[in-house]
């Protein structure tokens, strides 16, 4: 009876781990928990690393710009000049620009062979101008490169001096950015240039488009 008694009590010592061989059981049974959580498959994800494009941080964006401008009746010329904006946040910004181009004999020069009808051919323009940045994006080469660009809207006021006159001019037009880096920017630029030329007693409203590419910096 003794015997059977000291049994049951043994058995119950090991099962509760008061004796050495119940604390090896429940350390065993650890570490074959912490071995099964060792074994949980952890995969390696490597990181594609894309390097993109940033405005600086400054504000101020200085460029020049070449192209061609169809001066109504006076044919299609080359045009150049500069520009300096200033970026009032993210999407919007202010710009004033300077063009020149010299223009082309109208028809009725041309037929009448003697008659001069400006007595200045070059023209120049002055204006200021608010632009938006309506559709910031990415744009890819060879899905290598990314660089940041955005498609803005933009138009102002400004003077423009043809044939020795001032004539208040309206622009308006769209453009097309690129940031090759933080601080290097490409553009294409389309503008519709609009002012009253007065010619021979007859004044008219003219639109005059301008279609140029350049490229500017961040200061």
């Amino acid at each position: 009876m003794e015997c059977r008694i000291f049994g049951i009590f043994l058995a119950a010592a090991l099962l509760a781990g008061l004796l050495p061989g119940g604390a090896m059981a429940v350390e065993e049974t650890a570490v074959v928990d912490e071995t099964s959580a060792d074994q949980v498959v952890r995969p390696e994800i490597r990181r594609r690393e894309v390097r993109e494009a940033d405005i600086d941080t400054e504000d101020f964006e200085i460029g020049v710009f070449a192209g061609a401008m169809s001066v109504e009746d006076f044919g299609t010329n080359f045009v150049w000049g500069g520009r300096l904006a200033y970026h009032v946040t993210e999407y919007v910004f202010v710009e004033g620009a300077y063009g020149r181009t010299n223009t082309d004999k109208t028809s009725f020069e041309r037929l009448s062979g003697s008659a001069r009808v400006v007595k200045d051919r070059d023209l120049q323009y002055y204006n200021v101008s608010f632009g938006i940045n309506i559709l910031p994006g990415e744009s890819f080469i060879l899905d290598r490169w990314a660089f940041t660009s955005a498609f803005y809207l933009i138009g102002g006021v400004g003077s423009t001096n043809f044939n020795n006159e001032d004539e208040f001019t309206w622009n308006f037009g769209a453009g097309y950015k690129v940031l090759v880096n933080d601080w290097l920017a490409l553009r294409v630029d389309g503008r519709d240039h609009v002012f009253d030329i007065d010619l021979l007693g007859d004044n008219k409203t003219t639109h005059n488009l301008e279609l140029t590419g350049g490229l500017s910096i961040f200061f």
